[in-house]
């Protein structure tokens, strides 16, 4: 189906405004159906499942929303503080202490891929606005981070950059993509028009055009030529004067996804590689005094955009130089390899650079070698698989933590270099309808109750549950529980000024607590 004209997506958009602000207190429910792998919610241009904001609770209220694999998404339940409870709930006790705290919430997030703007424009207007209020509105899970890529991806249709052809010393060559004013800008701007908060979006460059580039290609094992070094941060703030032209601005740019892809032949897809050296060269002597020296100074750049396997030693590199360190406001980090590296490394990073912020900027699920299955219709393992990594990543420190892809097609692509994955949402463009996965609820639990602001609190943990508390700028304060077995779990939760709760949680689920 051909791309749908940019003001179909923005007249709809205002003319549905104000239903996103009257709508009812009560929910839709999931309209499921069952795959290979687990249940789905099947959303389409008439009818799609949403949870309304949870309203402010009187003192001692509190309301639980649950996920699981039997089949619960966001089931809403509720019940009051008592002062003590009897012997059933004792032994497994979570007490809340909301006076020690820890990191500042950023927000969550996904990411504005050309795939992403081919499966949405595919589908017919109301069902694209079905899936984007899916992700941004307020009786979405309120998505409040975009990541943008400069120039094209493994996720894109066809090999680019916006300077493809050599037009130093001005770049005078450069210019946007169709693909932005097709796909990305129309997409941004109508998730913009639907959120309440503001949607903070992250800049990150796969590639230099191949001529910067010591490979003269996309991908492969290349680095930016040293001749190019101040052509490639002029790259830089040329896309951003072409978003702001658009009215779209940034809140922070990467200095380039996994640059370990263009040192390491594993891939074949857009990359470039840096050396630790050459790395502190380009943001100290380069992006930085450009950027900073720009009227687009308050854009924070985070560097790092790998796998934390590179932590802490590659930051300690640049973090040596002088004139590079006082240019990075944070450091990116992307959850592939996680399970080769322990979380408790990002403790590491906070100690010796606590003044950074942490973000996980990429995760996606079906991309390993072994993952035959790419996409995995209803598939709860890779629910809990995301649910365990958020809450280890939010209690060392990460303020934000962003997915890949925000839908994929069926196969999980388009992608030029076959590079098909899984993603929260699936779009199955010959019915018009979209499948929410439990991946989706998964990050939902964090993204819609942890808002911007936040600040984590301590908790002290069980050995049955896992969990991550909170505490929100209007004062309420929310709890996310994980229960990976195979059975109910009986969990008590104390908190010095309202009382205590016991809760049977319910086997294999995700549940977000919020009281006032």
């Amino acid at each position: 189906m051909a791309a749908q004209p940019k003001w179909i997506l923005s007249m709809v958009a205002i003319m549905t405004m104000t239903g996103l602000t009257d709508a009812a207190t009560a929910a839709d429910d999931c309209l499921p159906r069952k795959f290979a792998y687990g249940t789905v919610c099947v959303c389409n241009s008439t009818y799609c499942d949403r949870t309304p904001e949870p309203e402010t609770l009187s003192a001692g209220k509190y309301a639980l929303y649950t996920s699981s694999n039997a089949g619960s998404r966001m089931r809403r339940s509720s019940g009051s503080f008592v002062p003590s409870l009897d012997s059933q709930w004792s032994g497994d006790e979570i007490d809340v202490d909301a006076t020690t705290t820890y990191q500042t919430i950023h927000g969550f997030g996904g990411a504005f891929t050309d795939s992403v703007g081919i499966n949405v424009m595919a589908l017919s207007p109301n069902t694209q606005l079905n899936l984007l209020k899916s992700y941004f509105a307020d009786d979405g899970i309120k998505y409040n981070i975009g990541r943008v890529p400069i120039g094209g991806t493994d996720f894109s249709t066809r090999k680019y950059t916006y300077a493809d052809s050599k037009g130093i010393p001005d770049l005078n060559n450069f210019d946007l993509a169709p693909e932005d004013a097709e796909y990305k800008i129309p997409l941004i701007k109508t998730a913009m028009s639907m959120a309440s908060d503001e949607i903070k979006l992250i800049g990150s460059a796969w590639s230099a055009p191949p001529w910067m580039k010591t490979n003269n290609d996309y991908s492969g094992i290349g680095f930016l030529k040293p001749a190019f070094m101040e052509t490639w941060a002029e790259y830089h703030l040329k896309f951003l004067d072409a978003y702001s032209k658009q009215n779209l601005t940034f809140w922070a740019l990467t200095t380039g996804n996994e640059p370990l892809n263009g040192i390491v032949p594993v891939n074949r897809f857009n990359s470039m590689g840096w050396t630790p050296m050459s790395h502190r060269e380009w943001i100290g002597r380069h992006m930085g005094p450009r950027l900073r020296g720009s009227e687009y100074n308050r854009t924070l750049l985070f560097a790092i955009d790998d796998q934390r396997i590179v932590l802490p030693w590659w930051m300690k590199m640049l973090m040596s130089d002088e004139q590079c360190a006082k240019y990075i406001d944070g450091i990116a980090v992307h959850w592939y390899l996680d399970f080769i590296v322990p979380v408790k490394v990002l403790n590491e990073v906070h100690k010796n650079f606590g003044d950074k912020i942490i973000m996980n900027t990429e995760a996606s699920q079906g991309d390993k070698p072994w993952d035959f299955v790419k996409v995995q219709l209803g598939s709860w393992t890779r629910a809990e698989n995301y649910a365990n990594n958020i809450i280890d990543d939010l209690n060392h420190w990460v303020q934000g933590w962003v997915e890949w892809n925000l839908a994929l097609d069926m196969t999980g692509g388009p992608t030029w270099v076959s590079n098909f994955i899984d993603s929260p949402i699936i779009v199955d463009k010959t019915k018009d309808e979209f499948y929410k996965q439990p991946m989706f609820y998964a990050i939902g639990h964090f993204s819609k109750f942890i808002s911007r602001g936040s600040t984590r609190i301590k908790l002290t943990q069980t050995s049955v549950v896992k969990s991550v508390g909170f505490k929100r700028p209007d004062g309420a304060v929310v709890i996310v529980l994980y229960n990976r077995r195979n059975k109910p779990v009986n969990i008590s939760i104390k908190d010095p000024q309202r009382g205590v709760i016991g809760l049977s949680v319910q086997k294999q689920s995700i549940n977000t607590l919020i009281f006032w």
